[in-house]
C-alpha cells in the first residue's frame, strides 16, 4: 500500500466552548500531543515521530501528518475501521484508543476521528462506540528475564530503556531515574540481561506496564577451573564403565551394534 496522510481529530466541548489550535486547555493539549504519538509509533516504535512533519488543522484540535507507510499502522486502521473489538490490534495503540474510549464516555462532547484516504470512512471514538478487548481481563502480573540491546536509556520527562530483543521487536521498560543516575555501567548500545515486572496478556503475549527491577550482570567466560573439576569427576564416575554407548543403549532398552 503506498504512504498515507493520516488525520486525527480531538472534538471537545466539554469545557463548554469548542477547543481548537486558537484555545485549548494546556492538559487537553498535552494529552492530546502524547497519544498520537503513542499510537503513530506503536509498541515497535518504528515510526520514527521526531521528524515527522504534521500540519495543525483549524476547526478542531487535529494534526495532518505527512505520508506515512508503515504496514503495522495502516493494517491496525484498517482493524479499528472494520471492528471494535480490538484484540488484534498493536498493544500500545489499543491502550490509546482504550483511553479515548474512556475520555469520550466520560466527558461529553468529546470524540475523536482518524481519517485517512484509504479508509471507507473515519474511525470515530465517542461516547456511542465501544471499543473495547474480548481479552482485557486476561492479564497477569509477572516478572520476566529479557536479554537485549540497550538503543535510548534516560529520558526527560520519563525515565526509561528502550530495549531491542533478539527477534527485532522493541521493549520499553519504565526505569527509577535514581537508578539509572547511580548506574556506574555505561550500557548504550550494548547487550544486556534485564530482570523486570511487567502486566503480561495470556491470550496476545503483549507486555505492558514493564518496569525495570535490575540490570542483571552476566559473564560468558568459561571457568577453566571448574570445568576440569566436572571432567575429572565424570572421568570417576565412568572408570568402570567399559563401553559407554553400549551401556546407555542397554538402558534404553536397545541392542548395542
Amino acid at each position: 500500500m503506498e504512504a498515507q496522510a493520516l488525520h486525527i481529530a480531538l472534538h471537545d466541548d466539554s469545557a463548554g466552548y469548542d477547543i481548537s489550535p486558537a484555545r485549548v486547555p494546556l492538559a487537553v493539549l498535552r494529552s492530546f500531543a502524547r497519544d498520537v504519538d503513542d499510537f503513530l509509533r506503536g509498541s515497535a516504535l518504528d515510526v520514527d515521530t521526531s521528524t515527522l512533519d504534521v500540519a495543525v488543522v483549524p476547526g478542531s484540535l487535529a494534526v495532518q501528518t505527512m505520508p506515512l507507510a508503515n504496514p503495522g499502522l495502516l493494517a491496525d486502521l484498517r482493524r479499528l475501521a472494520s471492528s471494535e473489538l480490538i484484540d488484534g490490534v498493536d498493544s500500545k495503540r489499543r491502550g490509546v484508543v482504550e483511553r479515548w474510549q474512556k475520555l469520550a464516555r466520560s466527558r461529553r462532547g468529546v470524540a475523536v476521528r482518524i481519517g485517512a484516504a484509504f479508509l471507507p470512512q473515519p474511525i470515530t471514538i465517542s461516547a456511542d462506540t465501544d471499543y473495547r478487548a474480548d481479552d482485557a481481563d486476561q492479564w497477569v502480573r509477572v516478572e520476566r528475564y529479557f536479554r537485549g540491546e540497550i538503543e535510548e536509556i534516560g529520558g526527560h520527562t520519563r525515565s526509561n530503556a528502550h530495549i531491542r530483543l533478539p527477534d527485532g521487536t522493541a521493549l520499553v521498560v519504565d526505569a527509577p531515574r535514581e537508578f539509572l543516575r547511580d548506574d556506574k555501567v555505561n550500557r548504550l548500545y550494548k547487550p544486556a540481561m534485564l530482570r523486570i515486572s511487567a502486566e503480561y496478556n495470556v491470550v496476545t503475549r503483549d507486555y505492558r506496564q514493564a518496569r525495570l527491577i535490575e540490570f542483571v550482570e552476566h559473564d560468558n567466560r568459561a571457568d577453566e577451573s571448574a570445568l576440569k573439576r566436572l571432567m575429572a569427576r565424570g572421568t570417576r564416575a565412568w572408570a568402570d564403565v567399559p563401553d559407554a554407548s553400549a551401556w546407555v543403549d542397554e538402558l534404553r532398552g536397545g541392542d548395542a551394534a
